[in-house]
C-alpha cells in the first residue's frame, strides 16, 4: 500500500491560536451566583432589571410562572 501524504492544513495554526484567543476575550464574566440555586447568573438589563434580584434563568422562570399561577388562582376565587 501507498502512504497517503500529508495534508498540510488550510489555515496556519497561527491563525487559528490568535483566533481562539480572540473569542476567550469576548465571553462574558459571571459576575454572581443564583440566591436559590447557586448555579452562575448574569445581571439582567433593561428598565425592568432588579438590582436586588440574582436569580439564574430557570429560577427567574419559575419565579414569573408562580405569579402566572397565583394571578390565575385569585382571579378565580372571585
Amino acid at each position: 500500500m501507498k502512504k497517503k501524504p500529508v495534508a498540510e492544513p488550510i489555515i496556519s495554526p497561527r491563525i487559528l491560536e490568535m483566533a481562539k484567543k480572540s473569542i476567550e476575550v469576548d465571553r462574558a464574566v459571571v459576575s454572581s451566583r443564583c440566591a436559590v440555586c447557586g448555579a452562575a447568573c448574569t445581571p439582567l438589563a433593561g428598565p425592568h432589571a432588579g438590582k436586588d434580584e440574582d436569580l439564574c434563568w430557570v429560577c427567574r422562570r419559575l419565579k414569573i410562572s408562580a405569579w402566572r399561577d397565583s394571578d390565575q388562582q385569585l382571579s378565580a376565587q372571585e
